[in-house]
């Protein structure tokens, strides 16, 4: 369930900041598919992955976090 949170949460960041799957992979040195493995919640990100998501993306931890 958590993964699935986590996903969300990057993948609507992700497009509100206007960065394609493949775009933002690339900014964050992972493939495109691992991305979208986290994006559908099959794969939790590491604690690393996280930070980097949030720095890239302008938001703190707890943004992404949030279930508001």
């Amino acid at each position: 369930m958590e993964g699935i949170i986590w996903g969300r949460r990057i993948r609507a960041f992700r497009k509100l900041k206007g960065y394609t799957q493949e775009g933002f992979a690339k900014e964050l040195d992972i493939s495109v598919s691992v991305l979208g493995e986290i994006e559908r919640g099959n794969r939790k990100p590491s604690d690393e992955l996280i930070a980097s998501v949030a720095s890239t993306l302008g938001v703190t931890i707890d943004d992404l976090t949030s279930i508001n």
